[in-house]
């Protein structure tokens, strides 16, 4: 039997996650609760202020029609309860069905139970307890409900409903199902109309390819468009991208991030950081600039690398004959504890595992320096195989502050085991100032060579041999007796002031001295065969 509404019902826990009364005084209806027809009416004694319909029972108020199959109806506070075959109908555009409504007119608040669905359009909303507060057109469920629309499923276990403004809030074991993501939260706010999610708490979307991580941003699950803040993170087969502001299309896969972006690549233990970021998932490509750096961990050890922008991009991919670049360009530095180096771009490619050094590149390995126009690595397995110095090449091995042992050449080749250099190979225009010592590293003299090509066998970093072709016999001189000038070669620079002393010094870009600089390579004029021949006919 129906409880009147002079009665206090005491409320369940479910209900006491219903939505908070208003601040404000809540405005009281005007008009009343109006039987339109049943086909039976009569009193209860147990009930006297309550008239008993059944049969085709038809209430309304203002714009609000009501059906049942019977209700116990309180004339006086414009109230009744209902039960079988409950609808509720506001307009043209509101549905709310259910087995048992308790409508009060006063409050204008339809409490409706057991099997209960809300529909408005294209959403459907399904629970077993569902109020619908008139005043504020407003329907909340708070023991589990879920929200369907032509796009999406939406699950939890406390919910609202605006039919007017088509949004809807979510709390507590969130889930929105879409065919092509599944989104899971504590706390959603989702639009029926716009088919725009609104991430106000922890999320994770996940979808086949990817999955993001996120605590505020827009999410629009149609376009597949992602707008995310405070750092959230997207993750695409072993890479993670991070940032302060995170741009994201799910059909194109790009992502953009603007300030402190880190892109990691898990998988091959290196990352990029920057204040903007560009990331292309289908393409595999990758862009940073805005305070750019590279590293990687592989090793170890890591190595932190900066330019003013870095690129990587992939080549015919996936194919057998997919290979990636990754390219740094102008004012490289880099810093690991036992290599440096800087130059004006940089390019390393998977086709050889070889990185190339442009324009006036510089290394530096512990009191080793090495120079040249182009400088080519290559590597095995992220450690070095061999090197290849282009043009101007020059090894300066610091002695002590004062002593240096030189070689240069136009060319140079150096073999590794290990990771430790075995054999150099100079070519071209050979010239050597060398400082032998001996078995107690007293220091000999100083030996100044000339030859062709020069073959350096080292063993432990020392040297060990060196073969010259044509043998040379150069001049040993004593170390009291080295000529003024002597100790240096014509292109001897020791380029302390520009190496990169640590990770946070590979910001610091210094220019080399205007004395120091690489002289540029002038070739003559190009003579064409029987150039005199011609020339000869001219003048007939």
């Amino acid at each position: 039997m129906a409880v009147p509404p002079q009665t206090a019902r005491p409320k369940t826990e479910a209900e006491g996650k219903q939505k908070p009364e208003d601040s404000k005084q809540r405005p009281v209806a005007k008009s009343k609760v109006y039987l339109l027809h049943s086909d039976l009416l009569r009193k209860d004694a147990t009930h006297p202020d309550a008239q008993i319909v059944t049969g085709n029972v038809r209430f309304r108020h203002d714009s609000v029609y009501m059906y049942c199959d019977s209700a116990c109806y309180y004339d006086k506070v414009s109230s009744f309860e209902a039960f079988g075959n409950v609808k509720m109908v506001q307009g043209d555009t509101l549905f709310l069905y259910g087995d048992r409504l308790y409508y009060d007119g006063l409050t204008q608040i339809a409490e409706m139970r057991c099997n209960v669905r809300m529909e408005n359009r294209t959403t459907t909303l399904l629970t077993d307890s569902l109020n619908y507060d008139r005043v504020y057109n407003l329907g909340y469920f708070f023991d589990g409900g879920t929200l369907m629309d032509e796009q999406n499923v939406l699950t939890s276990e406390w919910g609202e409903y605006s039919p007017q403004t088509k949004q809807s809030v979510f709390n507590y074991n969130v889930k929105l199902v879409n065919p092509q993501f599944t989104l899971t939260s504590d706390t959603l706010r989702y639009n029926t109309a716009s088919k725009v999610a609104d991430i106000v708490g922890p999320s994770d979307i996940w979808s086949d390819a990817n999955h993001i991580y996120s605590e505020k941003g827009t999410y629009n699950t149609v376009t597949g468009k992602a707008d995310l803040y405070d750092r959230s993170v997207l993750t695409n087969q072993g890479k993670q991208l991070t940032g302060d502001t995170l741009f994201y299309d799910r059909n194109t896969g790009v992502g953009e991030v603007f300030s402190r972006m880190v892109m990691t690549d898990t998988i091959n233990r290196n990352m990029l950081t920057g204040e903007y970021g560009y990331y292309n998932e289908q393409t595999d490509y990758a862009f940073a600039t805005d305070s750019a750096v590279a590293i990687d961990y592989s090793q170890g050890d890591s190595l932190f690398l900066h330019a003013d922008t870095l690129l990587m991009e992939t080549f015919h991919q996936n194919t057998d004959s997919m290979f990636r670049e990754m390219r740094a360009f102008h004012k490289v530095r880099f810093y690991r504890t036992d290599v440096q180096g800087t130059a004006d771009s940089l390019v390393f490619s998977t086709v050889d595992s070889c990185l190339t050094m442009y324009r006036d590149p510089i290394i530096w390995n512990k009191n080793q320096q090495l120079l040249g126009e182009v400088i080519k690595v290559y590597m095995n397995d992220s450690t070095i195989d061999w090197s290849h110095i282009i043009g101007q090449a020059l090894s300066v091995e610091r002695v002590d502050s004062t002593i240096y042992n030189q070689v240069t050449g136009k060319e140079m080749k150096s073999y590794f085991t290990n990771g430790e250099m075995r054999k150099t190979e100079v070519i071209g225009s050979v010239r050597v100032v060398y400082y032998p010592m001996d078995s107690d590293s007293t220091l000999i003299g100083m030996n100044v060579s000339e030859t062709s090509k020069l073959e350096i066998y080292l063993q432990d970093r020392k040297i060990e041999r060196m073969v010259m072709s044509p043998k040379s016999n150069g001049v040993l001189y004593p170390m009291s007796q080295i000529p003024a000038g002597k100790d240096r070669l014509e292109n001897f620079v020791w380029f302390d002031y520009i190496r990169p002393l640590n990770k946070a010094d590979i910001f610091n870009w210094r220019e080399k001295r205007v004395e120091d600089q690489l002289k540029k390579n002038v070739r003559g004029p190009v003579v064409l065969p029987n150039a005199r021949l011609f020339e000869n006919k001219k003048e007939e």
